[in-house]
């Protein structure tokens, strides 16, 4: 068999839908859908309406600007289609090398191949692939034969607690069957389709900074950690990485506004440590210097008037104390008090020491009243 198209093998399965007709069912429940022995369609389209998808995805592949980006020849005027009788054609080529001769040199020449099978798909059912592998021989052993008569086991693979398929491998094949999966997989199950790519392809997710996906052979992690839906690339990543920019951001505004409220607040201290300064400076009224011995004569005189208000406020009384603001004495007490300083010590003029100048304390004795005092001394 040296051609990928084999007549009797189309004509099986046109045998096979024929036999699910059901003409007294629904309009689109007539005939099973060759993609999906779980789901029915119209006859004779047999799955051809499938999937619902192509409602939109048929007028998107023929826009003029996507038609330019997929760079598809301008000569090609029939837009695209589900099913395209020129394609089909091609691969019936007569010349052509089936894969079960063709993929035998590709394992033997080190490239690994991964094959793999939904459980519900008619068409290309995993019955005819597993088939295909069994048959095939390289690398010194039939299919997966490890040695005569001992052949690769298969791993239960669960994808995040779910029973998901099989994993078999042997001589860089991989063989995968997708459990409750049609023929179109990765229409199934977008998720596990990437799961098994980024672990085929040795996508090491953990050291890049994804997050690995929860997906075990027999119960382990086996082989590089894969994400799916943790990529980089993917849009999850994508929202995770812009909710950590922003809290970035918040985090950064915050800061910033620590930083500007600490130096508010040491503004102000020292804006307030100037003031109180200045105040201190201009508290209470700062004299003239004048020398030392007026300095000296003053205090002399305030030493001298403290003891003669001292000696006028304790002298006797109705209570003993005097209020001289008040008037609170007569003038006989005004007189001792003269007396008193004509005793002190004998100068020049027998009124203390020579040059010495009577002063007053607040105004109380003044040379007017030392002169009404004499005249008073006359009269009596």
């Amino acid at each position: 068999m040296n051609h990928v198209d084999v007549p009797e093998c189309e004509s099986i399965l046109q045998q096979i839908l024929r036999l699910t007709v059901d003409m007294s069912a629904p309009q689109n429940e007539r005939c099973i859908n060759m993609y999906d022995v779980r789901l029915r369609d119209s006859y004779s389209s047999c799955g051809m309406n499938w999937p619902p998808d192509l409602t939109y995805v048929t007028p998107y592949l023929r826009r003029a600007d996507v038609v330019s980006a997929l760079h598809v020849g301008p000569d090609k005027v029939t837009g695209w289609s589900e099913c395209s009788g020129p394609v089909s054609a091609s691969f019936r080529a007569q010349n052509s090398i089936p894969a079960v001769q063709l993929l035998p040199n590709l394992l033997e020449s080190g490239i690994p191949i991964v094959l793999f099978s939904g459980a519900e798909d008619l068409i290309c059912n995993h019955v005819g692939t597993e088939e295909l592998i069994n048959n095939m021989v390289w690398s010194g052993g039939k299919g997966f034969e490890v040695s005569p008569n001992t052949w690769a086991p298969r791993h239960d693979w669960t994808f995040e607690g779910e029973a998901a398929g099989i994993y078999q491998q042997a001589r860089n094949l991989t063989y995968i069957l997708f459990y409750n999966s049609s023929h179109m997989v990765p229409f199934d199950y977008p998720r596990r389709t990437r799961d098994m790519l980024d672990r085929f392809m040795g996508v090491d997710i953990g050291s890049i900074g994804g997050t690995p996906i929860d997906s075990k052979i027999d119960g382990n992690k086996a082989g590089p950690q894969t994400s799916v839906g943790g990529h980089p690339n993917s849009t999850i990543a994508e929202e995770q990485e812009a909710e950590k920019l922003q809290d970035a951001k918040w985090a950064a505004y915050y800061r910033s506004g620590e930083v500007a409220l600490v130096v508010v607040i040491i503004a102000a201290a020292a804006w307030f440590w100037y003031v109180y300064r200045e105040r201190v400076k201009m508290k209470g009224y700062q004299g003239i210097w004048q020398g030392p011995n007026v300095v000296m004569d003053g205090v002399r005189d305030m030493v001298s008037g403290a003891g003669r208000l001292a000696s006028f406020s304790f002298q006797g009384g109705r209570n003993g104390k005097r209020d001289l603001e008040a008037a609170d004495f007569d003038e006989a007490e005004l007189e001792s008090l003269d007396e008193e300083e004509e005793a002190g010590p004998p100068g020049k003029n027998g009124r203390g020491s020579a040059g010495q100048t009577r002063h007053d304390m607040d105004g109380l004795v003044s040379d007017s009243d030392e002169d009404e005092g004499d005249v008073g001394r006359t009269k009596r």
